[in-house]
């Protein structure tokens, strides 16, 4: 069973092993609220996920460690069983789905894991795991649902405690529930008045379907940017403790996850993976009742991929109103496009794209300008917009 010192005994077994992640102020995200990140993105693998393996590790036998360990993952519990089992001279082996990020797999490569790469999600990794540790007898270590493992992810809440007075919640995102599990129960010990506050996004809310209708649920896919935390189904374990000691669960969506990655990186120079910016998504969005509170949200993982976060960062850029793009119908005559660059610049835009088109409009001489632009938001998208209707010119 899951016990207070067995959470204090991670944190010693730990000391070697993990980086001690100190709270930081965040200005700028959320103005309702005394904002703070846990910013475990800066933990040795990029992710808290080596706490939680790394201690699963540590308890095995002697016997157990001879055999070698397996893992699943959709990347950063891959890296943390890596990089423990190379710690402690066992042999990894870590089966991912073959969506995970380059990155992320080649990281696990890094820490002197083999990679097994299974077609599919997570879900299809975890049977394969399952299958190979049958044959082969390795030990395996869960990602999520194990004790020794939870208690690794509740040192985070022992840090978060140590470093700040005071709290009034602790906001963290859920895959499978490992994380909010172990900080839940670690602050409920502790300091029961302390408000945890889960999250899920949208396209995966299986623990929040789960504790919604009082049973685990099973979904039949998943689909969001946050892959950390793209998980079918919850565990048994974590699906007890997140519905005794977790206080709500709320689900942002895949937009609501590219601006708080945008937000982070611009306000906190802190990069974000999908996952690691759920919590942050829902204190933005208002998700939870935390006006005049003292927050900590719980900045998971910072392993991205570069492509992804590129993709991310333009829509992040989009849904704030930051870049945009407008499709005016015109006669095409000399001098359109200087005038259309002037209201643009009158009005403070930045104009970084000009498309000409030919296309089907009312006039034989007509044509379409497609201007991409960069903005400061949506209301001055709409006094650029405003200012160009009237001036005669049409948008489509």
């Amino acid at each position: 069973m899951l016990t207070l010192d067995k959470v204090f005994n991670a944190q010693t077994v730990l000391k070697n092993i993990i980086r001690e992640t100190n709270v930081v102020r965040a200005y700028g995200i959320a103005n309702d609220c005394e904002l703070y990140l846990k910013p475990e993105n800066l933990q040795i693998t990029g992710s808290f996920k080596v706490r939680g393996s790394a201690y699963k590790i540590a308890m095995l036998s002697e016997e157990e460690k001879a055999k070698g360990v397996i893992a699943c993952s959709a990347g950063n519990h891959a890296q943390g069983v890596a990089l423990a089992a190379t710690k402690n001279g066992i042999k990894s082996l870590i089966c991912l789905p073959d969506t995970a990020p380059i990155s992320k797999v080649e990281a696990t490569k890094g820490f002197g894991a083999e990679v097994c790469l299974v077609e599919g999600c997570y879900d299809d990794a975890y049977e394969k795991a399952l299958e190979l540790r049958d044959s082969e007898g390795y030990t395996f270590v869960h990602p999520f649902d194990d004790e020794n493992v939870i208690a690794g992810q509740g040192t985070i809440a022992l840090e978060i405690l140590g470093d700040l007075d005071n709290i009034d919640a602790i906001v963290v995102p859920i895959g499978g529930g490992g994380l909010i599990s172990g900080i839940a129960y670690t602050a409920k010990q502790i300091r029961p008045t302390v408000k945890v506050y889960g999250v899920q996004v949208a396209g995966a809310p299986s623990m929040y379907n789960s504790v919604k209708g009082g049973e685990i649920e099973c979904l039949s896919s998943v689909s969001t940017i946050a892959d950390g935390i793209a998980v079918k189904q919850p565990g048994e374990n974590t699906f007890h403790y997140v519905s005794e000691y977790v206080d709500e669960i709320a689900l942002v969506t895949d937009d609501e996850v590219s601006e708080a990655i945008l937000a982070l990186i611009e306000k906190q120079k802190m990069i974000a993976e999908g996952a690691g910016a759920t919590a942050v998504a829902a204190v933005m969005a208002g998700k939870f009742d935390l006006k005049g509170k003292r927050v900590v949200a719980v900045v998971s993982g910072g392993n991205i991929d570069v492509t992804s976060l590129s993709r991310v960062i333009d829509r992040g850029l989009l849904n704030s109103g930051r870049s945009s793009s407008l499709l005016i119908e015109l006669i095409d005559k000399p001098g359109q496009l200087k005038e259309i660059s002037r209201i643009i610049a009158d009005c403070g835009g930045n104009v970084t794209g000009v498309h000409y088109e030919k296309g089907n409009t009312e006039s034989v001489n007509g044509c379409f300008l497609r201007i991409e632009m960069e903005t400061r938001d949506f209301s001055h998208v709409n006094l650029i917009t405003k200012t160009l209707r009237d001036e005669g010119f049409k948008l489509v």
